[in-house]
């Protein structure tokens, strides 16, 4: 079972953090996607064998489930020195230096630790099927077709708008969808203000220059069937990274962690065990 603690992050905002197994034990963090929350890792959070070998902290991003949502045009949503320092209050919470894996939106969240304030806590990386970068002509940032059509409308304040789209883009989430899943998935996208939405868009970043500095162990994984981040944004960000590894999981969409979830906490412990023996 995992608690529910609260955190200060860039601008004195509340930063809720889900927390579960050994605290002795190495931390590992886990950054969800855009308009999910923390409980997206509920079956990370609640692997024994996970729990047993690490301490698991799963925060809710700024603007997302129980952590404070600041208004858009003073929240800092499209600064990399904000993001980075949210990341930075989880890290210290952690107090050693943790393995931080980041889904889609939260490969870019580590991305912007990695330009403001380097490696500082990370004891490795761990990117599913993460973006690095973002905006027009970004090969990091590259989406998928379960955009197509969905965008624009996916950010409306209307809802007659909005929920459709979000609805098209929970069912294109996962490679075999269930009603009950799509239906989760949706309430999950709705639940975070529609300015909110749109602000984490409103970004323009290369993280080529940074990428190519990483020296702590990486391990991308990317569903080869994921129509939400094109793969070859995972494969870009693999062929940036020195000594990144590359791994596949096949038949797999957008939620190797939800979709195979006994062969992803498997390739986790591995990559987290690997990097707490190296250090």
């Amino acid at each position: 079972m995992s608690e529910l603690r609260y955190l200060r992050g860039a601008g004195g905002a509340r930063l809720a953090v889900r927390e579960a197994g050994d605290p002795a034990k190495p931390p590992i963090v886990l950054l969800h996607g855009w308009s999910s929350t923390g409980a997206a890792w509920a079956a990370q959070l609640a692997d024994a064998d996970l729990t047993a070998h690490h301490r698991l902290l799963a925060p809710d991003l700024r603007g997302h489930g129980e952590s404070d949502k600041p208004d858009p045009a003073a929240g800092g949503y499209a600064d990399s020195a904000v993001w980075a320092a949210d990341l930075a209050a989880v890290l210290a919470y952690a107090g050693a230096p943790a393995v931080v894996v980041g889904w889609s939106y939260g490969g870019l969240v580590i991305a912007d630790h990695l330009r403001e304030r380097g490696q500082a806590g990370i004891a490795g990386i761990m990117l599913v099927g993460a973006i690095t970068e973002i905006g027009p002509g970004r090969p990091g940032g590259e989406v998928g077709p379960a955009w197509d059509g969905v965008m624009r409308p996916a950010l409306s304040d209307d809802p007659a708008l909005a929920i459709p789209a979000l609805t098209a883009l929970a069912g294109r989430m996962t490679a075999a969808p269930t009603g009950e899943q799509v239906q989760q998935l949706a309430g999950d996208l709705l639940s975070v203000p529609p300015a909110v939405r749109a602000a984490l868009f409103r970004r323009s970043l290369d993280s080529a220059n940074v990428l190519v500095k990483v020296s702590v162990p990486t391990l991308v994984v990317h569903g080869d069937l994921d129509e939400v981040i094109s793969p070859r944004a995972g494969e870009y960000a693999a062929g940036k990274i020195p000594d990144a590894s590359l791994r596949w999981f096949s038949d797999v969409g957008h939620m190797p962690f939800v979709e195979r979830t006994e062969e992803f906490n498997e390739t986790l412990r591995t990559f987290a065990g690997s990097t707490t023996t190296s250090h």
